[in-house]
């Protein structure tokens, strides 16, 4: 699986986000660009689960040294792999052993039942909490100093994309 074609942004407003951990999963799974497949880098050894199905944005470099991390919205699970055209509508701030480590949160294009979700404003605040509880929970079990900022609404996306574009081009030349 060979990931170097596929635009971060297919359009304006649209990324690519490719899955590695389903929701509901406990597996971590991460993509490994050499052998060009997806490891199992580890099993959450807690009860919590991802809340929605997370990955990456390909081809940019987030300031932690990895893809900017995303997550979508789903009604079904989907699988480590899968490439979902989504809408992002929102940013969940937060650091990572003291490094930016932002989450987008997204909305998929192939959904018609959320055709109209534009901002994190239309999502539920206690589904919102859930998401950085999970976060707070499953890193301070792993001995990892967390700090969520909080969210912010999908105007933040724009700069951040292109930031870790742009990281990765500089990386790659």
């Amino acid at each position: 699986m060979d990931l170097n074609p596929l635009s971060p942004a297919p359009s304006a407003g649209l990324v690519n986000l490719v899955v590695e951990i389903p929701a509901g999963s406990r597996n971590k799974y991460e993509y490994f660009a050499e052998a060009g497949i997806m490891a199992l880098d580890r099993v959450l050894h807690s009860s919590v689960r991802y809340p929605f199905d997370y990955g990456f944005i390909p081809n940019t470099l987030a300031e932690d040294g990895a893809p900017l991390d995303a997550m979508v919205i789903m009604q079904e699970p989907t699988f480590a792999g899968c490439l979902i055209k989504a809408r992002p509508i929102g940013l969940l701030d937060m650091h990572d052993e003291g490094a930016y480590d932002g989450k987008l949160l997204c909305v998929p294009v192939a959904d018609p039942r959320q055709k109209d979700i534009t901002s994190i404003r239309q999502i539920a605040p206690n589904q919102l909490e859930d998401v950085a509880e999970f976060f707070r929970t499953y890193k301070s079990l792993e001995g990892r100093v967390v700090l969520i900022d909080g969210w912010r609404d999908h105007d933040a996306v724009e700069d951040l994309l292109k930031e870790c574009i742009k990281a990765k081009k500089n990386k790659s030349k």
